[in-house]
């Protein structure tokens, strides 16, 4: 079954399994989400359902959003995501959906976007070794020579170069869901995941399993 749901990460912590090893795990408040529509094949082209998290005033709702929600006959939200489903799998318009599609010890695909670090250079941003730190080299942390011969006479696209770092949308796979509090709607997820404390993120199941 296709699962999906939407939340905020709240930050990191660490708890303890029954033979009292410590396991480091980001606490996310997910959900509850509604269904705000259902894409078939034979309207769209495709199925897929668009879920809905997050209350917004309705002021800053504009005309075309507004009736996107009365048709589904539910309050406006204010983030919106799209998720590909079975053909055969049933969903209903403001079905709700609750951390308790996931389980302990499932794996999830998370996807946020990182933190951004502003404009880096090549040994923060690509990890570049540099050049000798002793006086007198005038080579340091720079990238070196990036000039090419008659051909192709150009420098290569793609080429590690300076620039801003973070801010781009990331996705950690196999994270392990380590515990579902279904009544402060919180997953507890293994590790790390990307984004800064507050951010919005995407739950879903794993595209690919860590031992597949």
């Amino acid at each position: 079954m296709s699962k999906g749901i939407l939340g905020k990460k709240i930050g990191m912590t660490q708890v303890f399994d029954e033979s009292g090893k410590s396991i480091p795990v980001t606490v996310i408040t997910a959900g509850p989400c509604v269904v705000t529509q259902i894409k078939t094949p034979n309207k769209d082209g495709y199925s897929a359902i668009q879920i809905g998290y997050g209350d917004v005033k309705e002021k800053r709702v504009n005309k075309p959003l507004k009736g996107h929600f009365d048709k589904a006959k539910i309050d406006s939200k204010k983030h919106l995501v799209e998720l590909c489903v079975g053909k055969d799998e049933k969903f209903e318009l403001a079905q709700r959906i609750t951390v308790d599609v996931f389980n302990e010890g499932e794996k999830t695909d998370v996807v946020g976007v990182s933190k951004g670090k502003g404009f880096a250079g090549v040994v923060k941003r690509w990890g570049f070794r540099g050049g000798p730190g002793s006086h007198g080299s005038h080579f340091h942390r720079a990238p070196g020579a990036i000039g090419m011969c008659a051909t192709p006479s150009r420098v290569l696209k793609g080429r590690k170069l300076p620039g801003r770092m973070g801010n781009k949308r990331v996705t950690a796979k196999n994270i392990e869901v380590v515990k579902v509090d279904k009544e402060r709607n919180l997953l507890l997820l293994k590790g790390s995941v990307p984004g800064s404390n507050g951010g919005l993120v995407l739950i879903k199941n794993a595209v690919k399993s860590s031992n597949g």
